[in-house]
């Protein structure tokens, strides 16, 4: 469908590109340690855009009508905004894995298997546990009318686990997550077992509270509060509303010079890799902060051409929307401490695992405040329970140019890979 509809497209605008995805999506849900549910979702979207007389219109379906695409598009053209969109030309994909056929091809039977094993390895008395099983299976099709005609196949296999445990007025939630492009292994479904069982350990014993300006260790999963400013700092739509703070600090050392952050497409095996991005460019590793310093920040076509720079290759499109700007695997840089030895920089003070709130208010400025909702009291090093009725306020910015350390192992939720951090001096609180 696309290449007709582009040579439609091309014969009343200046410029046209559309992106074709499908996906094909099996879930399932474990509770009470028995398969509960089960699910299938498919989809395929065409996203079409055209630039004409200057002006950009955008137009999506799910359905089979390309009349009816292109005469919305060519609408939303009359109305649209004025922008200089040079399309790119045809060049060289690189090589990377976002596709198993193993996985593809894995039965239901074999993808409850996998919920089994976590469930299995993590019941016990008194604790409600849910297991969440998802295997998507898709292409990505992007094409312009420069000639830019680039595909590639995706799978994805995700694993979700969350532990409830209820005592009175005590509510406690622990859970993780993993996601990959190929059925995970044992050892890997370990790891995550392993992880959510120390967490679990930790939290069965009390602590009393603390406050004051302490040393804090953040999980990847705590860290959130530190990193998401960041990662809407460096996106190049908002060095263009004059809201990134760190725009005008692009080569100068801003941050900790132990931080690193980079966009990592072409790492194989990985949910947000990819060898083209949604508008037909090739993918390339993109340096964000080196050793403190900003060097980058990503753009879309749309954006690079308001800033007068090159696109990035970071367009991502949905069927429905204009393309914009995101991040394909973000990648914080190891530091030289295992979680022994990161926690033995600690006297007394916390690990925060869970942040209540985080990505309200104006996120971008970095000033925190937030609820613990896991948290536990570190004391000369040693975990010695989980900590309620705490909060930690601080700005993200200001605490990652105090870094005490950063830990050895990344990892992997999601698309992100961010090892643990410890901050020092950040205010903690009683509630």
């Amino acid at each position: 469908m696309i290449a007709p509809l582009l040579e439609r497209a091309a014969r009343r605008a200046h410029a046209a590109d559309a992106v074709v995805k499908t996906d094909e999506t099996v879930t399932l849900t474990f509770e009470s340690g028995r398969l509960k549910r089960t699910s299938f979702a498919q989809e395929r979207g065409t996203n079409l855009r055209v630039v004409v007389d200057g002006r950009m219109g955008f137009a999506g379906s799910t359905a089979a009508d390309p009349d009816a695409l292109l005469e919305s598009a060519f609408a939303s053209a009359r109305l649209g905004e004025e922008v200089d969109l040079p399309m790119p030309r045809p060049s060289a994909l690189p090589a990377v894995v976002t596709h198993s056929s193993r996985a593809a091809s894995a039965s239901v039977e074999q993808l409850a298997d996998l919920g089994r094993v976590v469930v299995d390895r993590l019941s016990q008395d008194g604790y409600q546990i849910t297991v969440t099983v998802e295997r998507s299976v898709g292409s990505v099709r992007a094409a312009n009318s420069a000639g830019v005609d680039a595909s590639y196949d995706v799978s994805s296999v995700g694993v979700m686990v969350e532990v409830v445990r209820i005592k009175g007025d005590d509510v406690l939630i622990v859970g993780d997550f993993l996601a990959g492009t190929d059925l995970p292994s044992f050892a890997t479904l370990e790891g995550l077992v392993s992880g959510v069982r120390r967490r679990l350990d930790w939290a069965s014993r009390s602590a009393d509270p603390v406050a004051g300006s302490l040393p804090i260790c953040f999980t990847p999963s705590g860290s959130s509060a530190l990193l998401l400013p960041l990662h809407l700092a460096c996106l190049g739509k908002s060095a263009l509303q004059g809201i990134s703070p760190l725009a005008d600090k692009l080569g100068t050392t801003w941050l900790d010079t132990s931080f690193s952050l980079s966009d990592e497409p072409l790492l194989d095996g990985r949910s947000g890799s990819r060898p083209v991005d949604d508008e037909g460019i090739p993918s390339v590793p993109l340096r964000l902060i080196e050793r403190g310093v900003p060097r980058a920040l990503i753009y879309d076509l749309e954006t690079a051409g308001r800033a007068g720079c090159r696109p990035t290759g970071h367009g991502r499109r949905s069927t429905f929307g204009k393309p914009q700007a995101a991040y394909s695997n973000l990648v914080v840089a190891p530091g030289e401490h295992d979680l022994n030895g990161l926690l033995g920089l600690i006297d007394d003070g916390l690990l925060v695992d869970e942040l209540l709130g985080v990505g309200q208010g104006n996120v971008i400025g970095g000033a925190f405040s937030h609820p613990v909702a896991l948290a536990y009291r570190v004391v000369k090093g040693e975990v010695v329970g989980r900590v309620t009725d705490v909060a930690v306020a601080g700005n993200s910015y200001e605490l990652l140019r105090r870094i005490a350390g950063i830990g050895s192992e990344q990892h992997w939720r999601g698309s992100a890979a961010i090892p643990e951090i410890v901050v020092a001096d950040v205010a903690v609180a009683k509630r």
